[in-house]
């Protein structure tokens, strides 16, 4: 049983010096990483209220980020633009106070300069439709081309940040930073 173990532990050690050695003398990978992509606290979740009280029965559509992943390649070692792609989940839901089965929101995706300036800012609508009896949706969407620019080929993707966010109204901003959430009494 110990030779068998044995034998397990050098094939593993093995392979782990071969995958090495692949990366050293093989394919080169991206000169530097990836930016940072990430949904923004203040705007990852967008939540209408029907009316003036902020209550559970005047909840319309809601909107959350649940998750953004992004991948990039950079096309060469030259100042040439980082190109990369981004995917969002997101969840949407229908409160008791929303009107109808089809809404449309609104979110952006930010290129920045990491922790000073916005480069680039772009605005996405998406449609969502609730089937019959449902008040949930979950959908990914795919942005397939980020072109992020770059002074010299030194610049490192690490410098950037591809933020994500739902396109919302002051009070909904405040109402996301009070910290807020709805809890469904258990009776």
């Amino acid at each position: 049983m110990r030779s068998i173990a044995a034998v397990c532990a050098a094939a593993i050690l093995l392979a782990g010096c071969q995958s090495v050695r692949d990366r050293l003398d093989g394919p080169q990978a991206n000169p530097g990483p990836c930016p940072s992509a990430l949904s923004l606290y203040d705007a990852h979740r967008l939540v209408e209220f029907r009316g003036e009280e902020q209550l559970l029965r005047n909840v319309g559509f809601t909107g959350e980020i649940l998750n953004v992943a992004g991948g990039c390649s950079y096309t060469d070692r030259n100042a040439s633009p980082i190109d990369m792609e981004l995917a969002v989940r997101f969840a949407f839901g229908r409160g008791a106070a929303a009107e109808g089965s089809t809404h449309t929101y609104r979110y952006f995706v930010a290129v920045t300069r990491t922790d000073r300036a916005v480069i680039a800012r772009e605005v996405f609508p998406i449609t969502v439709t609730f089937p019959a009896g449902a008040n949930r949706v979950e959908i990914v969407e795919e942005i397939p081309t980020i072109l992020i620019p770059r002074a010299g080929a030194d610049t490192s993707g690490s410098n950037f940040e591809v933020i994500v966010g739902f396109e919302l109204t002051p009070e909904q901003v405040e109402f996301n930073r009070s910290g807020l959430r709805f809890r469904v009494p258990i009776e």
